[in-house]
């Protein structure tokens, strides 16, 4: 578990930049990236660990295992759901599903508007002695069924298409685990919630 938070602790902290391709596990070529303007520095003010397993992780085509799926809120209002790439050959291997605007449709159920993905791995240039993702423009959601008070989530689905055409998949379950929520820090809520 310690290496799993260290490899989700490498994915949130640190300025984001863009200086290079990302390179997936196995022989596969680095990934070209399109890149978005650099984002404003901003800090995880809270941090949700989920314990589970991914019934379907999929980039490119291609399917991964993985390790845990974690959600990130910025103290600017973006938001990642995070997945832990289970790749022996890089601990630092983690793809973000990224965007801002998200909405409850009710108490139990949560949408985030995708406009980026975030690749990280153990090739990225580092800044502090931390890898930085590569950014790369993308559209899709993020749906995800329950709720942090309560510390319970059901499951968590991605899909998103970037601008090169890649398709990136996630269907993550629950073990019925309660989540881990960390607040680290305080900050304006930036989710639209109707219940308010």
């Amino acid at each position: 578990m310690r290496l799993c938070r260290s490899a989700l602790a490498v994915a949130f902290l640190g300025p984001i930049a863009a200086l290079a391709t990302p390179c997936f596990a196995e022989t596969s070529a680095p990934i070209p990236v399109n890149s978005p303007p650099a984002l404003q520095n901003s800090f995880v003010d809270l941090l949700a660990l989920m314990s589970g397993h991914c019934k379907t992780f999929k980039v490119a085509g291609r399917t991964f295992p993985c390790k845990t799926v974690a959600y990130a809120h910025g103290d600017k209002g973006r938001v990642n759901f995070a997945v832990a790439v289970d790749d022996p050959a890089d601990e630092n291997h983690v793809v973000s599903f990224s965007g801002e605007n998200g909405k409850r449709a009710d108490d139990n159920s949560y949408e985030l508007p995708i406009d980026r993905m975030l690749l990280n791995s153990k090739d990225r240039p580092r800044i502090d002695g931390l890898p930085v993702p590569a950014e790369q423009t993308s559209t899709g959601i993020c749906r995800q069924t329950g709720n942090f008070a309560a510390k319970k989530v059901t499951d968590v689905t991605c899909s998103a298409t970037d601008s090169e055409g890649r398709k990136y998949e996630l269907l993550f379950v629950s073990d019925g685990t309660p989540v881990s929520v960390r607040r680290i820090r305080q900050s304006s809520p930036s989710i639209q919630d109707p219940f308010k």
